[in-house]
């Protein structure tokens, strides 16, 4: 029933009201009478429909004109609302299933940093408790890495940090944005191979500095052989020189191998540090004179 038909139902009424006061000589009386009975049967319908709004779930009351249309259709909007409810709370539900069935950290935080969720790994490696639920997260852990990386916003790199502590863990963070600002965090523990990227930078740097001493020994005495060819047979004098040529160029792929351990083991400094060039320059000018004992390197 749509506004119109009420409207023309309230003007028969207070028209019909009229007459009946016309007859007894109270026409006035009467037309207030009917809308006081009309207030009252309407502050009547608001009181039902207020009831039935506090009660959970209960279908609205029966009722019929304008005021059951309206109650029907609240109805069926909070019917709507409800089925809504239940599909968002079950892809909620299969979300955090799915994130507590993982082997990995994970978090959700809200844009003010208070931790909304968290798996049984996330406590474990960020080292919480099922009661820090609803804290900020910046009070619970302790890094002053992992704090930096949260705060700049940021979330490009993956963050790699080690927790406090002799046996301290690596633990390999990633940031991602969802929502009206919310953060989704994955955390992993990288110990175990970051503790094999040890061992192979440790490997290679070992390697290329035992290798360089025996290969510079046979350069040198190689190219000593070859500084005066009128005393080799000259049978001997293609082998040597094939000899010194693949003795230089073993020497120059393990210059680079020595350039790439120093660059990966200088990663993690800072990018604006001062630097001693003098010590620089002494220090190439001792490798370039052990690699090339025959030339003689200066500096000005």
């Amino acid at each position: 029933m749509s506004w119109t038909s009420s409207a023309a139902r309230i003007a028969l009424l207070l028209a019909f009201a009229a007459m009946l006061g016309w007859y007894y000589g109270q026409p006035l009386w009467a037309v207030v009478a009917a809308l006081l009975g009309l207030v009252v049967f309407w502050l009547h319908q608001m009181q039902r429909v207020q009831t039935w709004l506090r009660s959970a779930g209960q279908p609205p009351p029966e009722t019929y004109g304008f005021w059951g249309d309206i109650l029907s259709e609240i109805y069926q909007l909070q019917k709507k609302g409800r089925e809504a409810r239940a599909q968002l709370q079950s892809t909620v539900d299969y979300l955090q299933n799915s994130f507590s069935s993982m082997r990995d950290g994970v978090a959700i935080v809200d844009d003010h940093g208070v931790l909304k969720w968290f798996n049984q790994p996330a406590q474990t490696l960020l080292g919480l408790r099922a009661a820090d639920q609803g804290q900020t997260l910046m009070n619970l852990v302790r890094s002053p890495e992992f704090l930096r990386y949260f705060n700049r916003g940021e979330f490009g790199t993956p963050l790699e940090y080690r927790t406090a502590g002799d046996a301290g863990t690596w633990l390999r963070v990633e940031i991602t944005r969802f929502g009206d600002g919310d953060r989704l965090l994955f955390i992993r523990d990288v110990t175990a191979s970051m503790r094999m990227e040890k061992v192979r930078k440790d490997f290679v740097a070992n390697v290329s500095h035992e290798l360089r001493t025996p290969l510079t020994v046979i350069s040198g005495y190689l190219a000593t052989f070859l500084g005066d060819t009128t005393k080799l047979e000259p049978r001997y004098i293609k082998p040597l020189q094939q000899m010194l040529q693949q003795a230089e160029r073993m020497e120059n792929l393990l210059e680079d191998l020595l350039w790439l351990s120093r660059i990966e083991s200088e990663q993690g400094l800072a990018m604006h540090s001062p630097v001693d060039i003098r010590a620089l320059l002494a220090e190439l000018q001792d490798e370039l004179g052990t690699a090339y004992p025959q030339r003689k390197v200066e500096l000005e």
